[in-house]
């Protein structure tokens, strides 16, 4: 797990490099293609299929959705904010996941972790400080992201446990190049054609992502789910201290505060739902 938040924070750093010098749309559209071969080339030598009826089903395209939205705004995010900002709201998405599955699967959450969830999302408002100078509208990007990856990490718990890993990948970076074909029309860019350094950089870009995806989905097929979780936050360590080192930001007292608030929370979720799990 620590390794897969290590190389998602990598490929954060690859993917903010790529978009200096290429439009959104372009690197969206590049690096979404780049992986979704690279999975379907695993896919072919394992025999596994890119399709079937398990794909169409209904969890793989509300999966498919959420997935187009929390890459778009959140690569949008990477490109025009702080790292190290994207980064800490991101680590909101467990919060979410939690609330998001009791209003969703009607799973049973206690008082005691709705409130750890209040204040989770109380430090996300810290960070984005609404209502002051220092607000950017910007920042809700971030945000944005961070909720479509929630859900489609809610998706992907009703997604046909048949399919492996090489499938939710390939799909996964389908819906990559599906954001950036919808950016695309919107923002109605000019392709540029990219140097050696850039594919360089993109190449790299699409290494460390399926290398984290990779890494992600053995830790959570194979670990205790509530063993490993918890180092999902190691993330937010690697994605700070990039943005500090190789881009120059700054971290604020109100970042910090917010960062602990959100990890704290997410920590105790944790943590009581598996104390309620062994009283079960």
């Amino acid at each position: 797990m620590v390794a897969s938040m290590a190389a998602f924070a990598v490929e954060d750093v690859f993917i903010k490099s790529a978009a200096q010098a290429l439009p959104t749309a372009e690197v969206l559209l590049l690096f979404g293609i780049g992986g979704a071969i690279v999975f379907a080339l695993v896919a072919a030598i394992s025999g596994q299929r890119l399709m079937s009826p398990e794909v169409l089903s209904r969890p793989m395209q509300v999966r498919m959705v959420f997935e187009i939205i929390g890459r778009l705004f959140y690569t949008l995010s990477i490109a025009l904010t702080p790292l190290s900002a994207t980064t800490v709201i991101l680590q909101a998405t467990p919060l979410v996941v939690v609330a998001g599955a009791a209003l969703v699967f009607g799973e049973k959450v206690g008082i005691r972790r709705w409130l750890a969830i209040l204040i989770g999302l109380a430090g996300v408002m810290i960070i984005l400080k609404p209502g002051t100078n220092g607000f950017s509208a910007l920042s809700i990007l971030a945000v944005l992201g961070m909720l479509g990856f929630a859900g489609r990490d809610l998706a992907s718990r009703a997604a046909p446990a048949g399919l492996g890993t090489a499938i939710l990948g390939f799909y996964g970076f389908l819906g990559i190049v599906l954001a950036g074909v919808i950016y695309a029309l919107w923002d109605r860019p000019e392709f540029v054609l990219p140097q050696a350094r850039t594919v360089l950089v993109l190449v790299c870009a699409v290494c460390a992502g399926v290398s984290a995806y990779a890494c992600l989905m053995k830790a959570m097929r194979t670990g205790e789910v509530s063993a490993v979780t918890p180092f999902r936050y190691s993330r937010l360590l690697f994605g700070i201290a990039f943005g500090v080192f190789l881009f120059g930001e700054k971290l604020s007292g109100g970042m910090m505060i917010g960062s602990a608030l959100i990890v704290c929370s997410g920590l105790f979720i944790l943590w009581r739902g598996r104390k309620l799990r062994s009283a079960d």
